[in-house]
């Protein structure tokens, strides 16, 4: 025997709330200087995610999650040739995601802030935690 039924929103003639969320509601009227600023926003976050959209560049950044790795480090972990590393280095860093520091010869990168970090933990619940 069930017990008392929940309304749903179709019941209610509601438009269904599907994720309890921190997103902004965009379907609400908004000031011109609050959508000019999700759009500015929406833009950094694009160029954050076509920086990482890099097989390459997501797996030297999962590296340095870690900590600080130097070039040469980063080519052996990845199996690659300087020259590919140092492209998506490159890349990475006019994104502002790693941050170099020279030492001699070697160069050696780490992590500019939390935002990759944070978002590897993301696509890592995503992808990875099954394996």
């Amino acid at each position: 025997m069930s017990g008392p039924r929940d309304m749903s929103d179709a019941d209610t003639g509601r438009r269904p709330n599907r994720i309890s969320s921190i997103l902004p509601r965009l379907d609400e009227p908004m000031d011109d200087a609050t959508w000019n600023r999700l759009r500015g926003n929406a833009q950094t976050a694009s160029d954050f995610l076509k920086a990482i959209s890099h097989e390459g560049r997501l797996m030297i950044l999962c590296h340095l999650v870690t900590g600080e790795k130097s070039v040469t480090e980063l080519e052996e972990l990845l199996s690659a040739r300087q020259a590919a590393v140092s492209q998506q280095l490159s890349r990475l860093r006019l994104e502002g995601l790693v941050v170099p520091r020279r030492e001699g010869k070697a160069i050696y990168y780490r992590l500019a802030d939390d935002r990759p970090r944070k978002m590897l933990e993301t696509v890592y619940e995503l992808f990875c935690e099954d394996d």
